[in-house]
């Protein structure tokens, strides 16, 4: 999922030095939800795993 934020940060960062603002606005955007979706999931999965890690070992 990070590979996508990344990939539409780049579209983002290209079609706005090429002029071109909607295109570069939409995948702004698009890359902005992907990434705060993968922190969400990557903060949910870590304290999960402490969470199991933790009830294995005791």
């Amino acid at each position: 999922m990070l590979k996508w934020a990344f990939f539409f940060a780049v579209v983002a960062v290209v079609a706005g030095l090429l002029g071109f603002t909607g295109i570069a606005a939409g995948a702004a955007a698009i890359a902005k939800f992907l990434f705060f979706v993968f922190v969400v999931l990557f903060v949910v999965f870590l304290v999960l795993g402490f969470v199991i890690a933790k009830k294995v070992v005791d």
